[in-house]
């Protein structure tokens, strides 16, 4: 058994490895092809699919996607229903065994690049009343207090884990804040927004996607308040959805 996935393997438009035919499964040698959170990233379910691309797809024993843009290009292209599961990193539990390196004082985590100007100042408005430093991880970020570029994916895991909030733009900022329930704000970005709308709107979330012009006091619910018990509730549905279609795929 081969299983392809998950993260954005079939985005016909990522500036790296887009169109890269191993992860539509040529070459592989094996009797059963699965497929496990495959995601076509921002390329559009509007744009449908080449017949090369839906050719190799129809190879796969099993398929499972992991927001609803790509669940729709499977069902068109292949007329086949996909599974929708949730990203890896909620699905299986997460132990990171580094030792903490970061800071001992209570912090902000910022994860994510070109946020706009006006959430920049927003979150930054909220940590500085409540006397909180921003630690931006992996990106360089003007205006957070410090920059933990070197931060490895253990490092990350703990700080997510230990932040008293998490303003991010990115997708798996938005995994790891509700990984460990914590509270968050998410700026959409272009090249992120359909998996992060699907997400959100998967585990219920939406409220956490903050719009352009939005007031202070929302900053302050979503910065400062505990994420809301039917979120966690939806993740552990979905846990479950996840590991019956695994289960089953591999049987």
């Amino acid at each position: 058994r081969v299983v392809v996935g998950s993260d954005e393997v079939w985005n016909l438009s990522h500036p790296w490895y887009g169109g890269s035919a191993l992860f539509f499964g040529a070459g592989l040698r094996t009797e059963r092809l699965i497929a496990h959170a495959a995601s076509f990233g921002n390329y559009d379910a509007a744009w449908g699919l080449e017949s090369t691309w839906a050719n190799w797809l129809g190879r796969f024993a099993a398929i499972s996607v992991r927001d609803e843009n790509s669940r729709n290009l499977i069902k068109t292209a292949l007329g086949r229903e996909p599974e929708l599961v949730l990203d890896p990193c909620l699905q299986f539990p997460l132990q990171p065994e580094s030792r903490w390196q970061g800071p001992r004082r209570p912090f902000v985590a910022v994860y994510g690049h070109n946020f706009s100007e006006a959430f920049a100042r927003s979150v930054r408005r909220w940590a500085e009343e409540r006397k909180l430093p921003l630690i931006s991880l992996g990106y360089r970020n003007a205006w957070a207090d410090s920059q933990w570029i070197t931060a490895d994916p253990e490092d990350f895991a703990h700080a997510m884990r230990r932040a008293e909030a998490v303003a991010t733009n990115f997708f798996h900022g938005c995994v790891f804040a509700l990984r460990y329930a914590q509270p968050f704000a998410c700026e959409s970005s272009a090249y992120r927004s359909t998996k992060i709308r699907d997400l959100m709107a998967a585990v219920g979330g939406g409220r956490h996607l903050v719009p352009q012009g939005a007031p202070a006091s929302l900053y302050d619910d979503l910065l400062g308040s505990p994420l809301d018990a039917r979120i966690s509730e939806n993740i552990e549905r979905l846990r479950r959805c996840s590991d019956a279609y695994l289960d089953q795929a591999l049987a």
